[in-house]
């Protein structure tokens, strides 16, 4: 009977199996931060990057980007990495970015102090948003607010994209204001299934 091969030359073969034990470890240690147990699959995380145009100018503001999988991405999407602004609380998954994604900009903080971490950062309005933030552990009226404040920090009409394992919007649409939302299909090769929310201020709603 062939035995099964040493976990570690699997991790060899499959280098994705530590990205996976980064976030298990992660999630064990900090629940309500890391919010998942596992990276993006590449069905979730080419979604998420779906709704950004590579064609529009300015930087492209990842939230929560953990490993990378969606920043990997967003540059298959032909975002180049060096527009590329990833803010990341966890200091190891910075270490990690830092290797994978040299060109990037990789600022570490809290992302609910978005507009005050990346204000000598953005150059300018950014094309759009992608987050994997664990909204659902935040109240309601703090989830409109840091979407109110990645909007401040967007073009007129850029999509701010957010994932979720949950049917309802993450943000419910009571609480969006004169923002639009629409969810994409359900994604059942992620693992546990998952769905993207985009939302977008009109380009022509006043935000002063």
């Amino acid at each position: 009977m062939t035995q099964p091969a040493p976990f570690a030359e699997r991790l060899k073969k499959r280098p994705n199996l530590r990205d996976e034990a980064r976030f298990i470890k992660s999630w064990i240690d900090k629940p309500l931060i890391t919010g998942a147990v596992s990276p993006s699959g590449k069905a979730l995380a080419d979604m998420m990057a779906a709704p950004i145009d590579p064609e529009v100018e300015g930087q492209v503001l990842e939230i929560g980007p953990g490993t990378g999988p969606v920043t990997e991405a967003l540059i298959r999407r032909g975002v180049d990495e060096s527009r590329l602004v990833l803010l990341e609380f966890n200091p190891g998954f910075v270490d990690l970015l830092r290797q994978r994604f040299p060109r990037a900009t990789i600022v570490q903080g809290d992302a609910y102090d978005v507009i005050g971490l990346t204000q000598n950062v953005l150059t300018g309005p950014v094309a759009g948003i992608v987050s994997s933030l664990p909204l659902l552990t935040k109240p309601v009226p703090r989830r409109a607010k840091f979407l109110n404040d990645c909007f401040a920090l967007a073009a007129p009409g850029a999509p701010f994209c957010q994932f979720t394992y949950m049917v309802a919007p993450p943000i419910p649409l009571f609480a969006i204001g004169d923002a639009e939302a629409s969810g994409s299909p359900l994604i059942w090769r992620n693992v546990p299934p998952a769905r993207v929310w985009t939302y977008r201020l009109p380009a022509a709603t006043d935000r002063e």
